[in-house]
């Protein structure tokens, strides 16, 4: 499992020229699911994510959470996280999971996520073209990947 997580002032969703979810200042989460990927996948990264000590203290330093700041959380599914470039000009995502398997972990994700915040998460919808409009607050963007615990 991958995620983009971008720290933002405020994010959006359309889908079809029509606004379907946003959040203010929080985390917007890019998250892509490969074949390999289960619940402990799910289980770290929900811990990580949330936990991430990416918010200003007091004295402007990194060192609150989502949680420690009461922020909003957007996951937005994207299967071109999994993209493998190695070869060639055209990205292939044969790592990406299928539907049967992804969606119930992306609804996952999304469900511990709301347990743990306790407040609802705003989603993308599965599958669908999307735009995502963000305010990147720093820039602050992290790429983590459960496969490769760094």
């Amino acid at each position: 499992m991958r995620v983009v997580i971008q720290r933002v002032r405020k994010a959006q969703v359309t889908i079809e020229q029509k606004s379907t979810e946003n959040i203010g200042s929080g985390i917007l989460v890019l998250l892509g699911i490969e074949m390999a990927d289960d619940t402990t996948d799910v289980d770290w990264l929900v811990n990580k994510v949330l936990n991430l000590r990416i918010f200003e203290d007091a004295n402007g330093v990194m060192n609150k959470s989502l949680l420690d700041v009461q922020g909003e959380l957007m996951v937005v599914s994207q299967f071109t996280l999994m993209a493998a470039t190695k070869k060639g000009n055209r990205p292939s995502y044969i790592r990406a999971a299928n539907h049967e398997h992804a969606i119930p972990l992306y609804e996952s994700f999304v469900k511990k996520s709301e347990a743990v915040l306790g407040t609802k998460v705003a989603t993308g919808t599965f599958g669908a073209m999307m735009q995502v409009a963000l305010e990147n607050d720093g820039p602050v963007t992290l790429w983590i990947d459960s496969k490769n615990k760094e």
